[in-house]
């Protein structure tokens, strides 16, 4: 074992020397067109850019066979995104790993509407794949052009300038394990006129993606009973609970027991658990990757007046629809009425029913903690609808380029019980008046019962974001300077936001959903005004020096500068950086959402409540012990009751930032670049992650908010302004192309990041807290409690080779290992292994107006790392790796 890792780790550092010592390089640097640059205003040569940007091209997207957006962000170095699964609200990207809110999205240069509920960041399944010419990642933050709120950096997805002809293509994936997760693809483009010749074009696009669930009883071998317990995790170490059959206890005697222990519980819903209970078969009813239905359009028209104005006029509709799954509709209680089963019941064990007898039992009411097996997962549907439309003037007049748009967005989402919820009230009156057995399968009249109280199909929750923007922008040479003409660009924008967010009636008799009803609308206008000044001092040396006021009507005024070099001294060398502050105010949602006065959901992981359930090992769920006459499963190792909803006290949180980088082409095709970033931001908006609550519980005793007989009503879990936050690496690029051989061209690349430093800040003045290559004390909190991933090293590697009409990729996606959270007992202390997976892609042109590619993900079938943190429920790190195992893929375009 010390061999292996010894092995991996010269591995990585030999990576890790070769890309900083060859210091990588963009791909895009070769242009020659003057084009505006992602993070500036001004039209330059792409080569001159003295900001780190990323681009990646529509046909490299086809060339690696990604079917989805989120297939990219996953794969960038400089990204913490989320694995699909765990961002139920579709694809969203998080940059540097500082938080989705803190990466700016945008299309063709301009703002989307966000995601409608957070209202803080924009899901990117909405934009359509087939009209994207390329993607430029922005790596330095804080755009003074875009907006102060890009601390992290810009995203801009740029379509399709023109098209003509018509072309269909279809793709798709088929896993080579059984289950699902098999994806669709198909679309259809067709575009007329030609901006040369005919001073005009339209085209449209039509996008659609399925992919179906994938169990976790798919995959069942990546969470096997004996694999949890070599980490610690026991599955049968849980005890009470819901499960069916239910587990019961009595006014007298408060240890859960089950009628049906000795009979093996009830395959496949339940397993045997400890002290005499039943517990849930997770892999039974888990889900390892959600269902996901997306269905985009996307049309332009650009009319070209002549050489200096040209208008554009673009309209985008995304739809996406989001199965999300729970375990079973339970037996909660409602309106203060436990869940009871009275001795009248010919489900009473020893009754008529045939439950077997209980010793001991003399006919008092039990209160179950029933899972009700007959209804399934509770399923939820999630519609997300996302439109925008943009216009576009740009021009030269009276010695200026000028650029006019305006742009507006609609947003909206709402939250469906599709299939297994039913009336909380209704649930227990069936248990009260018998017709309702939970101890086993329901007969045709509690079947018929379920089905009188069902919801299934109602809407619990109507969300609405929209943007509304007007912007200027001109720019021009001012005079002459040694290295050419110092150009200047001014511009202002104005947008206003707006969200709406409303819980419906329904949420207050389905229980198990732990929602209640609530509404909040919320606006905000922000207006701006900026200037950016290009001073190319000599041959050798440019200056950029850009600025931005933005006041916020809620928040008044910020003024945040932007400095930026770029310094080449010789044809194959060049020195670039920059520096900028930020501000960010919190979202809408965050400072004006719903808040309710209680519990609105519970905790993703299972928990001791450190009062009712002490004496354990702080943060290690199942080691206290009940106090006396209390349930254990309802205080022990059990999810418990979470406030979360918006917070009136929040204030903007602020950051400074700064790069230096270097590139350099010692011989020709060969280009390398090397550029450290560090970012520090103070009042951070974030939740707290919730192990710190429970590994220092009297530390946070006051977010224990408890009721007067001392039970927990919430643990409070609200956003707040906390410390800071510190973060800093270096991305590495090397790109290489062979010279030309009878084999054909061979081109090999290689991106990476090497992350030096990713520490938080939980209070003020308080110290900070190491998370590189370690869970430590940050959460994704927007879009999911899990904890955001800080690789040390992740790269994506790319070899790749043309002939003809042939042409081949072998791309590599590689991050280092982790340690894990390792809050068992000391024997189970592991590291998580390092996490390389292979795809292949091949693609023929030979065939007229067709191209063929086909290829293989996860080539080497590599299984996703084992993790001991409780927040995942299989025991594999779902949120930075896929469960799917070996795919193939193959797609068809036919140009007409």
């Amino acid at each position: 074992m010390k061999s292996k890792t010894a092995n991996r780790k010269r591995f990585v550092l030999t990576s890790i020397s070769l890309a900083v010592l060859t210091l990588a390089a963009e791909v895009h640097a070769q242009e020659t067109q003057r084009v505006e640059v992602t993070g500036s205003s001004i039209r330059r040569v792409a080569a001159e850019a003295s900001l780190p940007v990323t681009m990646v091209t529509g046909e490299e997207l086809e060339k690696r066979g990604m079917t989805t957006l989120a297939d990219l962000m996953m794969a960038l170095p400089e990204s913490a995104s989320l694995a699909p699964s765990n961002a139920g609200s579709g694809t969203n990207i998080n940059l540097r790993g500082l938080g989705v809110n803190r990466t700016l999205v945008l299309l063709n240069g301009r703002r989307m509407a966000n995601e409608a509920i957070a209202d803080g960041y924009a899901n990117l399944d909405v934009i359509p794949m087939s009209a994207i010419a390329r993607v430029e990642i922005l790596r330095d933050g804080a755009s003074s052009i875009y907006g102060s709120d890009a601390i992290g950096g810009v995203v801009n997805f740029i379509t399709k300038r023109s098209f003509e002809g018509k072309t269909i293509s279809a793709q798709m994936v088929q896993p080579q394990k059984n289950g699902g997760a098999d994806e669709q693809r198909f679309s259809s483009t067709v575009g007329f006129g030609n901006l040369e010749n005919d001073g005009w074009n339209w085209y449209a696009t039509v996008d659609g993606h399925r992919r179906s669930r994938l169990l976790a009883s798919d995959r069942a071998e990546l969470s096997t009973p004996e694999l949890l317990t070599s980490i610690g995790r026991a599955p049968t170490l849980g005890s009470g609970g819901y499960a069916m059959p239910a587990n019961f206890t009595t006014a007298t005697n408060k240890t859960a027991q089950n009628p049906y222990y000795a009979q093996g519980c009830a395959a496949p819903y339940s397993i045997q658990g400890a002290k005499n209970t039943c517990i849930l078969n997770a892999n039974y009813y888990g889900t390892a990757l959600y269902a996901n239905e997306q269905l985009t359009f996307y049309t332009r028209f650009t009319k070209r007046f002549n050489e200096d104005h040209t208008l554009t006029v673009d309209y985008m509709r995304g739809q996406e629809y989001i199965l999300g799954t729970k375990n079973p509709s339970t037996s909660l209680a409602a309106n203060g009425v436990t869940a009871q089963l009275p001795s009248t019941s010919k489900w009473y064990p020893g009754g008529s029913g045939g439950v077997p007898a209980v010793a001991g039992l003399k006919g008092e009411p039990l209160t179950v903690t029933w899972s009700v097996a007959d209804l399934g997962e509770a399923t939820t549907k999630d519609k997300q609808v996302n439109q925008r439309i943009a216009v576009n003037d740009e021009g030269r007049l009276g010695g200026w380029d000028y650029k006019l748009g305006f742009v507006y967005g609609h947003s909206l989402r709402e939250n469906y019980y599709d299939s297994g919820y039913v009336s909380g009230p209704g649930l227990l009156a069936g248990l009260a008046n018998g017709k309702l057995n939970p101890f086993g399968l329901q007969d045709a009249a509690g079947k018929e019962y379920l089905a009188s109280i069902s919801v299934d199909g109602a809407m619990n929750r109507h969300s609405v974001s929209t943007f509304t923007g007007l912007d200027l922008t001109g720019s021009r040479e001012l005079m002459s300077l040694s290295g050419g003409p110092a150009m200047l660009a001014i511009g202002a924008d104005v947008h206003r936001d707006t969200n709406e967010d409303q819980k419906t009636d329904i949420t207050s008799i389905v229980t198990y959903a732990n929602a209640s009803p609530s509404y909040a609308k919320s606006s905000r206008n922000v207006m701006a005004a900026y200037a950016e000044l290009e001073l190319p001092v000599t041959k050798t040396l440019n200056l950029n020096v850009a600025v931005r006021d933005d006041h916020f009507s809620d928040f008044g005024n910020t003024i945040n500068p932007k400095f930026s070099f770029r310094y080449q001294p010789t044809k194959a060398v060049m020195f670039r950086g920059s520096a900028n502050t930020g501000f960010r105010a919190p979202t809408l949602f965050d400072r004006y959402g719903y808040r309710l006065p209680g519990a609105t959901t519970t905790t993703s992981a299972k928990w001791d409540d450190p009062v009712q359930c002490p004496g354990g090992t702080p943060g290690v769920a199942g080691t206290g012990k009940a106090l006396p006459g209390l349930v254990a499963s309802t205080v022990c190792n059990t999810t418990l009751p979470k406030q979360t909803g918006s917070n009136a006290d929040l204030q903007p949180e602020k950051s400074k930032g700064y790069t230096l980088g270097l590139v350099v082409e010692p011989v020709k095709d060969l280009m390398m670049s090397a550029d450290y970033w560090h970012i520090e931001m103070k009042d951070m908006l974030a939740n707290l992650p919730e192990q710190v609550y429970f590994l220092n519980p009297e530390k946070y005793a006051s977010y224990f908010v408890r009721n007067p007989d001392g039970s927990l009503a919430y643990l409070k879990n609200v956003t707040m302004n906390l410390g800071g936050q510190k973060a800093s690496g270096i991305d590495v690029s090397l790109s290489y192309a062979f010279p030309k051989t009878a084999l054909g061209n061979f081109k090999a690349q290689l991106d990476g990041t090497y992350l030096t430093q990713f520490d938080n800040q939980l209070e003020p003045d308080g110290p900070y807290i190491p998370n590189v290559g370690r869970f430590g004390a940050a959460s994704n909190g927007t879009t999911s409690s899990m904890p955001i991933i800080t690789f040390r090293w992740k790269h994506t590697l790319t070899l790749s080779w043309n002939r003809g009409d042939w042409g081949s990729q072998l791309t590599q996606n590689f991050n280092t290992g982790y340690h894990d959270q390792n809050l068992v007992a000391a024997q189970y202390f592991r590291d998580i292994e390092s996490y390389a997976v292979w795809n292949w892609t091949v693609s023929y042109r030979g065939f007229k107006n067709t191209t063929i590619s086909a290829g293989i993900t996860n080539l080497l079938d590599a299984k996703p790392p084992v993790t001991n943190h409780n927040a995942y429920t299989f025991g594999y790190l779902s949120s930075a790796a896929s469960p799917i195992g070996r795919a193939f893929n193959a797609r068809l375009t036919y140009n007409f």
